[in-house]
């Protein structure tokens, strides 16, 4: 190579390099497991939420779809509200005195009266419905694609979109989740990992990876579908919990590292 040509081309990898080492700089972070709890092994979870000293869970699968409040301490149901076919259960949020609640492809999501979970009304929506949380501003609703949906809490319609990307390229496959210090965290479908995004530009700013938390694959009753999804924080007491669909616990966890690169 040409002396000129190779000093252009140092010039060019040099200033490549910071913005190489600012996508390849994502902190990763591990855990550590402070407590365990008991959960329903019979729940496929697909939503939960931490409030008042409980925990908020909603299952999945046609005909076993419900809401339900949960002793923390035990895992005992304590009230439940079963969601009747051909509905498919998804996300929940607690909206001031309101339960929100999706549907997986019904198109429609439904609300509820929090303290006795008497239906109040229903609303509808384009595409599938995943997953919900929310600030004191919005809710957050996550459909399987790297958008996430930006609702007005009073009308339960779009007004805005967050495009979540990590590394500069789109992350599919957005699950649970739950807003946690001015941050979304989100289960990423089938993966051992909590994506943490900066809502105001939609980069992941950092990873949680769970690699090792709750049961063996062997152990489950259905491997391929029996995987981490569920993440509740409890703002007061500063508590992070995770669980995963059918998962025999609940795990209190705390955040380790970053991960120094390799």
């Amino acid at each position: 190579m040409p002396a000129p040509l190779a000093l252009i081309a140092t010039l060019v990898l040099a200033l490549s390099l910071p913005a190489c080492a600012a996508r390849a700089a994502v902190p990763v972070y591990g855990y550590r497991v402070v407590h365990s709890y008991p959960h329903d092994t019979a729940a496929y979870t697909e939503g939960l939420f931490y409030r008042d000293g409980f925990l908020y869970e909603s299952t999945g699968n046609v005909g076993a779809s419900a809401i339900r409040k949960v002793d923390l301490a035990t895992g005992r149901v304590l009230q439940q509200r079963e969601l009747p076919p051909p509905d498919y259960g998804e996300g929940i949020v607690a909206w001031r005195n309101q339960l929100v609640e999706l549907t997986w492809r019904s198109q429609k999501g439904y609300t509820y009266d929090l303290d006795s979970f008497r239906r109040t009304g229903s609303f509808r929506y384009a595409g599938e419905g995943w997953a919900l949380t929310a600030d004191d501003r919005h809710i957050y609703m996550s459909d399987g694609t790297p958008t996430i949906r930006v609702l007005d809490p009073q009308t339960l319609s779009r007004v805005s979109a967050i495009f979540v990307t990590a590394d500069g390229a789109p992350v599919q496959n957005l699950n649970e989740l739950e807003w946690v210090k001015g941050q979304l965290y989100a289960n990423v479908w089938l993966t051992s990992r909590i994506a943490r995004i900066d809502p105001a530009s939609g980069h992941v700013v950092g990873w949680i990876d769970l690699t090792g938390l709750g049961p063996r694959p062997e152990e489950t009753a259905d491997p391929a579908n029996d995987v981490l999804n569920g993440i509740a924080w409890d703002a007061r007491g500063q508590r992070l919990f995770v669980t995963g669909k059918r998962w025999p616990k609940v795990y209190e966890i705390t955040l380790t590292g970053p991960k120094a690169p390799h």
